[in-house]
Parts: structure tokens; C-alpha cells; sequence
């Protein structure tokens, strides 16, 4: 039983969703015994050195009220949510916000904690350390006093597309046919139809000739003059040219690459100011390979106390050729679809999209879909509706989290754009479940040793009981989160309430599709830690007598009884 295959699943669950408690579960009859649903198996292997127990139990909650004095680490925005919404109507999908300008101040930062924010995202492409150290404390500051559970990342810049300025404040337009001059040099205020390259060295290797692209295509120009390290080129594409704009040059349709570093000298003094403050995730730009995720890990490992995650952006087409090694050696990835249209014909983004977020699932790796998801919204109060079917597509093909990049950070309507995403998630989210696609998602095995594959067939198994037995929630008492991740993986209808005593595990998870994390003082006596949980929530108000529970834990218990605690549990021993 301990590492099963679908056919062990298939005699677990009949397809209709009622349960029946004369069917037959692990091939052994279901008993029921003072309010709980329990079955119990046991295989030894053979050579005796290794047993394997396997609990499975759903309960009803009728249980006797504990004298606990506890405090529960519930988010007030999915507190809210669920006394209002109920179990199943909680939103699932993350919502990702990048902080600027328009959104900085303490009460914007609330109003988008209020509407829905899982995680901020700070670029570092744009204002100086102390403006984002002030943001990064901001929420910190609302999340201890306002009851927020908010994550911090941060974007490095990277080396590949170099950040440049006109030296306005506001977007300029290129006109068709118009010269500029793009320098190195540095200089105070502006200069017409002039701006600097942050890297002194950014012109080394272009040809007359080559293309030079803003933004990912915002406007285009031709390389006519090289001046030393300047360049002279011609507008061939108009458009608009916002301040601090990337760049990148092309020649014979492929990027140029001048074998710069994925982290700059600049990022790495970035990355070591985030782990000063604390941050919890850091998205490294233009990776190719999974070396330079391996660096930044080991870097971390060695100056950081907290466990901070590594996100690797995909947005180049040799990203794309070893994409699967990229996510392995990551934390999670962020599909940044507009630098990735530069070099990825228009027609295949889609494709390329829903080929990078099934990957992720099955690796159990976080995915956020980016850039120009509400795009219009940064003028307009209102979106197109095709960008709201967009939005849908990324939340049907079971995204983890959707991302605001400048409609939030720059945009007049960051608010209600942020309220489009959480509407439009929620009612795709809701049409899924009608329409049951859940069933169709296919997971590869991941785990290599028997204790690996028994919490992975474990947590498939427990999504599958929670969608057949109709559960309210799902709740899992973990230590660093793996067992969250693996639950989240097989996206259940019911949500995943994550209680750990781990408060970085707490912040990671936020990120997690589905997962609604709770920082709680956990023990490793499994019956005091669901007494007291179920206490606080039933104090709080969020659950009722009759809701239904499916309780999974990683925690190894003092004790074990299956008749008094309601989990599915394995046990390997020695």
C-alpha cells in the first residue's frame, strides 16, 4: 500500500462524489467509531527492517472543545474571505503586486493587502535601496499591526537588457524617422533625444545594423552610427520610451549576448541588501541555465539565517531549451511574457505558457504568470475583455499566482485592476470545479527515496479523498511546508489550511496555489496540535459543528492513535 499506482487509487474512489460507508478502502471495510470515519492498513517488507503504516481518516468535526490559550496566525483578508464565502468559495489563485509610485504610501499598501495582495514584488531596476527598504518595512509594519500575512520579493535587474534614461520624468514619443543618441555618459537632467546606458560597456559587439528593442517592443530603432561607446540609431518602430526603459539588441532575429553574467555586480549588492531586510523571495532576471540559480542558492545559504526562495524568470528562448533543469534547481518560476515575446514569435507565447505552468505542477514548483495581464488598465479603469479572457486562460490551466507589473506600480487603477484579477480568478476557479477539471491533471513522480514517494502518494491520495468525500477543508501540519506543496500540487477543491510554527515556511507558502498558510506553535504530539487548531478556528467562528476535515501532517507524533486523531499518516521504521 505505501507506494501505490492508479489502480490502487481507482479501487479507492468510485467516481461518484458521495461517499459510501459500506464501500471497501484499501481493500479493507470502513468502521466507524465515535464520530470518526478511519481505515487502517499495515505492510511489513519482508526483510522486517521497514514497516509502513498508513492512517487514512476524514472526520466529522464533533468534537469536545479544548481550554487552549493560543494565538492563531489567521490573515485577516482570507479570514474575511472565508466568513463570507464559505470553504469553497476562497479564492485559490495568488495574487502578485508590484509596488511603485502610485502605490507606495501605507495606505495603498493597505488598500492592496485589503484587496487581495499574497505578495509585492519590488524591481530593482527602478528607485534607489532606501525607497525600498522604506516600502519593504511598510509592510512588515502592516503586517504585524494590521494582521496581514504579506510576503516580500524582489527582482533583480539582471545583465542581459540594460536600464536606460531620457531624463523626463513622464513617457516620451519616438517618432518614426527621429535619431537618438544612446551614451554611457553621465550627466544631470536631460538632453534632447538623448539617453544613458546604466553599463558602461552596453554598446561592446553591436553592429551597425542590429535592431535595438525598448521594452520588449514598446518602440524600435536601427543601429546607423557607433560613436566610441556610443550609439547612434534611427526610430524604425514608434512608440512610447518610458523612463528608466529596458533594452536589448538583435541581429539576424536572435538577442545579441555579450557573455555578461546573469547577476550583475549591481544585483549582487542587491541580493545581499534583501537578505538584509529579510525578504522572502528573490526573482533572478534572464536566466539560461540552472548554474547561476545554483550560485545564488549557495550565496544565500552561506549569509542568510531565513530561508529565502529563488524564482527564476522566464523570459529568453535559451531559458526555454533548458527549462526543465531551470525549474528543478529553482524555488519557482515567473513566465515574464514580455520580454519572452521579444525573442518567442507572438503566436507561440500561449503554448509556451501552458507548457511552462503544467511543467511546474508536476515538478511542485510555484509558477506566476507576468507582465500585460490588465495592460490597458494602466490608463483605463476599466479592461478589455480580452484581457480578462487572458487572465481566465492562466487561471484555468492552474496557475499558482497572476502578477500586476505596472498597472499596479505606475498605473492610475492599481486597486481595481488587483479587484479584476481576484473576480476573474474566482469565477474560473469556480467553473473548474463545476466542470470537474480537476480529474484531468496528470502528476510524474518526484520522489527517489521511500519516504519521498510514500508523502507524495500520500498527499495524491488525500486530494483525491477530499474531493470524493465533498471535505470542507484540507488541513496539514507541517514543518517547512513540503507537504503543503504536494497537496497544492493536485489543486483540490476544498483549501489547504497550512499550520506551521515555521514563520519563513508561513511566508513562502503564500505563494502556493491554494494554500492558506496559519503560523501556529506546533508540538510534535498530534492530538494536542488538532485539538488546539480546531479550538481556535471554532472560537474564531470560521468552522461549525458539521463541517468536514481531511487532516494530513509531515509532524512525527509522540504517539500515535488512530482512533483519536483524525490524519493520514505514514511512518517508516527502521
Amino acid at each position: 500500500m505505501a507506494v501505490s499506482s492508479d489502480s490502487m487509487l481507482q479501487k479507492i474512489f468510485a467516481k461518484s462524489p458521495t461517499f459510501d460507508s459500506n464501500k471497501r478502502v484499501f481493500g479493507k471495510p470502513v468502521s466507524i467509531s465515535g464520530g470518526l470515519i478511519s481505515c487502517n492498513v499495515r505492510k511489513r517488507r519482508s526483510n522486517g527492517k521497514i514497516a509502513v503504516k498508513a492512517v487514512a481518516e476524514a472526520g466529522v468535526k464533533c468534537l469536545k472543545n479544548y481550554e487552549v490559550n493560543l494565538d492563531l496566525g489567521f490573515d485577516v483578508v482570507a479570514e474575511r474571505e472565508l466568513r463570507e464565502k464559505g470553504f469553497l468559495g476562497m479564492r485559490k489563485t495568488k495574487l502578485v503586486c508590484t509596488i511603485g509610485p502610485a502605490c507606495s504610501s501605507m495606505e495603498d499598501l493597505e488598500r492592496l493587502a485589503m484587496g487581495g495582495m499574497n505578495v509585492a514584488r519590488l524591481n530593482m531596476c527602478h528607485n534607489t535601496r532606501e525607497w525600498h527598504r522604506d516600502v519593504i518595512r511598510k509592510i512588515k509594519k502592516l503586517n504585524e499591526e494590521k494582521g496581514f500575512s504579506v510576503s516580500v520579493m524582489i527582482d533583480t535587474e539582471g545583465s542581459l537588457i540594460h536600464v536606460v534614461d531620457h531624463g523626463a520624468p513622464s513617457s516620451l514619443k519616438a517618432e518614426e524617422g527621429s535619431v537618438w543618441v544612446f551614451t554611457s555618459e553621465k550627466f544631470d537632467g536631460s538632453r534632447p533625444f538623448t539617453v544613458q546606458a546604466n553599463y558602461e560597456g552596453f554598446s561592446e559587439g553591436i553592429m551597425m545594423g542590429d535592431e535595438l528593442v525598448i521594452d520588449g517592443g514598446m518602440a524600435r530603432f536601427e543601429v546607423v552610427e557607433k560613436m566610441g561607446n556610443d550609439l547612434r540609431c534611427k526610430c524604425t518602430d514608434p512608440g512610447l520610451f518610458l523612463p528608466r526603459a529596458k533594452l536589448s539588441f538583435w541581429r539576424d532575429g536572435k538577442l545579441s549576448y555579450h557573455g555578461l553574467p546573469t547577476l550583475s555586480t549591481k544585483d549582487w549588492a542587491d541580493v545581499d541588501f534583501g537578505i538584509s531586510e529579510g525578504v522572502d523571495f528573490i526573482a533572478m532576471s534572464f536566466v539560461n541555465d540552472a548554474d547561476s540559480i545554483k550560485d545564488l542558492k549557495n550565496h544565500l545559504s552561506a549569509k542568510s539565517s531565513k530561508s529565502i526562495r529563488v524564482l527564476a524568470k522566464i523570459e529568453t528562448l535559451e531559458s526555454l531549451q533548458k527549462l526543465e533543469e531551470i525549474v528543478e534547481a529553482s524555488d519557482g518560476i515567473m513566465v515574464a511574457r514580455g520580454d519572452l515575446g521579444v525573442e518567442v514569435p507572438l503566436e507561440q507565447i500561449p503554448t509556451v505558457q501552458e507548457y511552462v505552468t503544467r511543467l511546474c505542477r508536476q515538478l511542485n514548483k510555484p509558477v506566476i504568470i507576468a507582465s500585460q495581464l490588465l495592460e490597458s488598465m494602466v490608463e483605463y479603469p476599466t479592461p478589455t475583455r480580452a484581457e480578462v479572457a487572458d487572465v481566465s486562460e492562466a487561471v484555468r490551466q492552474y496557475t499558482d499566482a497572476l502578477m500586476l507589473s505596472g498597472e499596479s506600480a505606475i498605473g492610475l487603477n492599481g486597486q481595481k485592476a488587483l479587484f479584476v484579477l481576484q473576480m476573474a480568478s474566482s469565477r474560473m476557479e469556480l467553473w473548474s470545479r463545476e466542470e470537474n477539471q480537476q480529474c484531468a491533471l496528470h502528476n510524474r513522480q518526484l520522489g527517489d527515496s521511500l519516504s519521498d514517494c510514500i508523502a507524495e502518494e500520500i498527499c495524491n491520495c488525500a486530494v483525491q479523498m477530499a474531493n470524493n468525500l465533498g471535505v470542507d477543508a484540507i488541513f496539514v501540519y507541517t514543518k517547512h511546508g513540503e507537504m503543503a506543496s504536494l497537496l497544492s500540487r493536485n489543486r483540490p477543491y476544498p483549501p489547504i489550511f497550512a499550520f506551521t510554527s515555521d514563520s519563513n515556511a508561513r511566508m513562502t507558502l503564500n505563494l502556493q496555489w491554494g494554500v492558506i498558510p496559519l503560523l501556529v506553535d506546533l508540538s510534535d504530539d498530534m492530538e494536542a496540535n488538532i485539538s488546539k487548531t480546531v479550538d481556535l478556528m471554532r472560537t474564531k467562528g470560521v468552522l461549525k459543528d458539521g463541517d468536514t476535515v481531511l487532516v494530513v501532517s509531515d509532524l512525527t507524533p509522540t504517539h500515535a492513535s488512530s482512533t483519536t486523531f483524525q490524519s493520514i499518516q505514514v511512518k517508516t521504521i527502521v
